[in-house]
């Protein structure tokens, strides 16, 4: 483990948002909890024995819904309740796939005096399924479409938000869409996305646990980004600047409200 001190970068704390993932999940957390920061585990309404097993670990903060509610919610579940004692929070996947001392160079990809989204880019994607590979240049484009930056991975869950700024932007989605929803309309309240690389395993040595469903999320994906779209036709501070009428940017909301950190404290359930 690389020796890197977070909190000579700010105040940092995990989310990993898990959902029948199994014995497969605590090989990640104990690898996570050796950045020692941090770690909140959302159990997002398991019915596997998944529960059972996050409450033998040690160390963590875990939140539980009771039933299953999605990805994002789940997301949203930890830095909500991590934005007591974090600002930042840095998002993994609990299947395997995410290397968490990859972390390191995610915060370290933050500019200086700047509160960006920091997207974890997979290398080597072509070892992924082609669902995966498809799916990612499928986001990528309309997310631009949407807004946002063209990325090289928008569909990344290995990512670094800022706190409390991106539970202000208003994103309606709870599923996997979440993370394409965030990404767009973060760009419409200026907040900055960029990009550093990770590694990605799709071969370890557990069977790797996906809860991604290619035609059900990419419906939902596709009424996603053209709710959006819809949204950003018909308002004119989201145009291109060279077509934005005179006065629009006056309507543009509020940037996300920005807090300095605060007293610590925590909740071990949700």
């Amino acid at each position: 483990m690389d020796d890197f001190d977070f909190r000579a970068a700010g105040w940092f704390a995990v989310v990993i948002p898990v959902y029948n993932h199994g014995q497969a999940v605590i090989q990640v957390i104990r690898r996570t909890l050796r950045l020692g920061i941090p770690v909140f585990v959302v159990d997002d309404g398991s019915t596997d024995g998944t529960g059972e097993v996050l409450r033998s670990v040690l160390g963590i903060h875990l939140l539980r819904h009771r039933f299953n509610r999605g990805k994002g919610a789940a997301l949203v579940t930890g830095m909500s309740v991590a934005a007591s004692m974090a600002d930042w929070a840095i998002t993994l996947d609990g299947d395997g796939q995410h290397d968490p001392n990859d972390a390191i160079s995610l915060v370290k990809a933050i500019p200086a005096n700047t509160r960006p989204i920091v997207l974890g880019k997979r290398m080597l994607m072509k070892d992924a399924p082609w669902t995966s590979r498809f799916g990612r240049r499928f986001s990528n484009f309309w997310v631009w479409v949407s807004g946002g930056r063209l990325l090289s991975d928008s569909q990344s869950g290995f990512r670094v938000y800022p706190l409390p700024e991106v539970l202000n932007l208003g994103v309606k989605a709870r599923k996997y869409d979440f993370e394409i929803e965030v990404l767009a309309k973060a760009a419409w309240r200026g907040i900055t996305v960029v990009e550093a690389p990770v590694r990605v395993d799709y071969h370890t040595q557990s069977p790797r646990v996906s809860h991604f469903h290619p035609l059900w999320d990419f419906v939902r994906n596709t009424g996603t980004f053209g709710r959006l779209i819809v949204r950003r036709i018909f308002t004119p501070y989201l145009w291109p600047s060279s077509l934005r009428p005179i006065g629009s940017e006056q309507r543009r909301p509020p940037e996300p409200h920005c807090r300095s950190h605060g007293s610590s404290k925590t909740s071990s359930f949700c």
